[in-house]
């Protein structure tokens, strides 16, 4: 019997080859020092929220022009169209949760056709970012809480659910899911996840016969 699953996959690395972050760094002439922060943060060896707010700092005074540069750049990774299309035609959904930001995966979310979508924003002032985020910090537990929510919502039990990631942040939703798929994962995520994939998302389309209802 074919079962409408719920996918949630993390962002960055994951349903896009980039870092979103890193992308916004180029224009703040950041990159090198941001790149640095989130490597030790993907290993799991910095605090996510303390991550991102040192990140973030070095963006400010950065015009919002930068979105939509950042957005130009993004390259959706090999297979999420597929994957997506595949939940989409056993009835299910699919969602992203990111560690990054609502103002370029908004844009990310529109083209795949995305069910749920979730992230964090960034402030700006008088069409300058002020280094700062808005709102609750989407960290490892609010990923967990989202998969959970949008399973509520949704009405598709856990055992019908998938969460994809490749960080450490991603590895909370992971637990939560019936199957915790790495992609490209970092080692403590391969070492924990349930199934490791590499290279093309669509390589997870198999895993949706595995779920039950």
């Amino acid at each position: 019997m074919t079962v409408a699953p719920l996918v949630v996959l993390d962002c960055d690395s994951t349903t896009i080859q980039d870092e979103v972050i890193e992308l916004l760094a180029e224009v703040a002439g950041t990159r090198a020092e941001v790149a640095a922060v989130t490597e030790r943060a993907m290993r799991g060896d910095l605090d996510f929220s303390a991550s991102l707010s040192e990140r973030v700092a070095t963006l400010a005074g950065t015009p919002d022009s930068a979105f939509a540069d950042a957005y130009a750049r993004v390259r959706l990774t090999p297979g999420i169209r597929e994957l997506v299309a595949a939940v989409h035609a056993r009835g299910g959904k699919v969602g992203v949760v990111s560690g990054g930001f609502h103002e370029v995966l908004d844009p990310i979310a529109a083209d795949l056709g995305l069910d749920f979508w979730r992230a964090n924003r960034l402030e700006v002032l008088d069409g300058k970012l002020t280094g700062r985020t808005v709102g609750p910090i989407v960290d490892a537990a609010a990923k967990a809480a989202a998969l959970r929510e949008w399973a509520a919502q949704a009405g598709i039990p856990l055992s019908a659910t998938v969460a994809i990631g490749d960080g450490a942040n991603d590895l909370d939703m992971m637990a939560v899911a019936a199957i915790g798929v790495s992609f490209d994962g970092k080692p403590v995520v391969r070492e924990r996840a349930d199934v490791s994939i590499e290279s093309d998302l669509a390589h997870a389309i198999p895993l949706l016969d595995r779920l039950t209802a």
